[in-house]
């Protein structure tokens, strides 16, 4: 059976990517979740949906998620990719070992799911990928610098990609969250954001669930920033 629209999400077992999941269900869409956890599996049980236990950093899982939503609902409308916490350390300390692995956690975790699913949205003529990435993708935090360096090249990966696809009618945007409730809050964080408070996975998926839907269906190549006003340099 070939459902209307269907929706991937890498990495969606909690926080962010799970409330996309949740929101997208309920905009109508059939859910595919992959997370590490099991909690993926579980989740897109509860949403009357597909998952798969694996990992967004080997291309045989992300091949069982899209050969598996395939088989099921034929299509793919919308691929979500979240991610993992990379490491984290003072810059020069970092060791080689560790900038590899932000590459894997922040960037491959992107380019292997879409290099599976853009020929199928391709074909459909038509499809939205978002990318969860970060606030300060643009403006670089001391305390996030594998995933500033490798969201920075996201940011440019997105462009490529755009540029190439968008005649096809397939897009590509990414959300960039600042301090959200899936991370442990802090007073002095929050009082670093104008809006005095840490926003929610919720709003988060409200942006994806935009980005995903036909109202933003002249966007792409861009980053949209869900941070109560955290960054705000062009």
């Amino acid at each position: 059976m070939t459902a209307e629209k269907v929706a991937i999400v890498v990495a969606g077992g909690s926080g962010m990517g799970a409330a996309a999941a949740r929101r997208l269900a309920g905009d109508g869409f059939r859910v595919a979740v992959l997370s590490s956890s099991g909690k993926g599996e579980a989740l897109a049980r509860e949403l009357g949906g597909f998952g798969v236990t694996g990992s967004n950093r080997s291309n045989e899982d992300l091949r069982r998620l899209v050969d598996g939503t395939l088989e099921r609902w034929g299509r793919v409308d919308v691929l979500v990719n979240s991610a993992g916490h990379g490491p984290r350390a003072p810059i020069v300390e970092l060791t080689d070992e560790q900038w590899q692995a932000g590459m894997e956690t922040y960037f491959l975790n992107v380019a292997r799911s879409v290099r599976l699913v853009a020929p199928v949205m391709q074909r459909q003529r038509g499809g939205s990928i978002v990318n969860i990435s970060t606030a300060w993708v643009i403006e670089p935090s001391h305390m996030f610098p594998t995933s500033a360096v490798f969201r920075a090249g996201l940011a440019a990966y997105t462009k490529l990609f755009a540029g190439a696809y968008a005649a096809d009618n397939v897009r590509i945007n990414n959300v960039l969250p600042g301090w959200i409730d899936s991370l442990p809050a802090t007073e002095e964080r929050a009082q670093s954001v104008p809006m005095q408070r840490y926003g929610t996975s919720e709003e988060v998926a409200a942006a994806i669930a935009f980005l995903a839907s036909g109202e933003s269906s002249y966007i792409t190549g861009q980053s949209l920033r869900v941070d109560g006003g955290v960054v705000r340099a062009l």
